[in-house]
């Protein structure tokens, strides 16, 4: 099956597992993906599949793309196209539809990619975690000022790479070891315990990485047990059963 599924973020709540402790969770919107492309090894080199998100929204589409999807056949044309790796060549078709529990369930354990938030352009405390400079002995215009850049004489230029200020944020993220929670088909929402990267409506690509045995499902989630179905008997047959119970006495 897929190693990554494609989701959009909505946004934060919270929840309660069964044991009580209470844990932050990120909603993602997965709406099931369409396979646009089969990559083999023979042919291509590699195992992949290029899938597409049907994400309801007004997706523009240039004539390439058109071109490139016009064997696919739903209601909303896929976004977001990305390669998924796979490890054996996949029996999927192009057309095929993949919904997320197909991918996901409750208690796996994922890694998260996504675009951070851009903040512009911010100095070396809100970029790199500096302390700042001291507040005493004249320095009150150096509280946030990052200090000594360079050396002297020798080598006598600032080295490659050097924490300054500049562009923060608007880079990849991963964050690692997340545990699915919840899994809705029906509604396309996926619940991941903690903060992801990303912007509201943002893309995010989700891939599992193992399985975190230490969960064991949210509260109120139970199963519900079908209760035994009680035997009916015909008018006929109320007579029959009232004999065998007397001779058995």
């Amino acid at each position: 099956m897929l190693s990554s599924y494609l989701a959009t973020k909505r946004g934060m709540t919270q929840a309660w597992d069964k044991v009580g402790n209470r844990m932050p969770i990120t909603v993602l919107k997965a709406w099931p993906m369409v396979v646009t492309q089969v990559k083999n090894e023979d042919k291509d080199g590699y195992n992949s599949v290029q899938v597409g998100s049907l994400r309801q929204k007004k997706n523009r589409l240039n004539n390439p793309q058109k071109g490139h999807l016009k064997t696919i056949k739903t209601k909303t044309p896929p976004v977001y196209l990305r390669e998924v790796s796979i490890k054996e060549e996949s029996q999927l078709k192009v057309g095929d539809e993949v919904t997320v529990d197909m991918v996901l369930k409750p208690g796996d354990k994922v890694k998260v990619r996504g675009i951070s938030r851009g903040k512009g352009f911010t100095g070396v405390m809100s970029r790199w975690g500096f302390s700042g400079g001291p507040r005493t002995h004249g320095q009150s215009d150096r509280e946030r000022a990052p200090g000594s850049i360079g050396q002297g004489t020798d080598p006598g230029r600032v080295h490659r790479g050097k924490k300054m200020p500049g562009r923060h944020g608007g880079a990849k993220v991963t964050v690692l070891n997340l545990t699915v929670v919840k899994v809705d088909p029906l509604d396309h929402e996926l619940w991941l315990s903690g903060a992801i990267p990303g912007s509201i409506n943002s893309l995010i690509e989700v891939s599992p990485i193992g399985e975190n045995r230490r969960f064991k499902g949210l509260a109120g989630m139970e199963e519900e047990k079908a209760e035994p179905e009680q035997e009916v008997l015909k008018e006929s047959e109320v007579g029959v059963k009232e004999e065998k119970e007397s001779e058995d006495k």
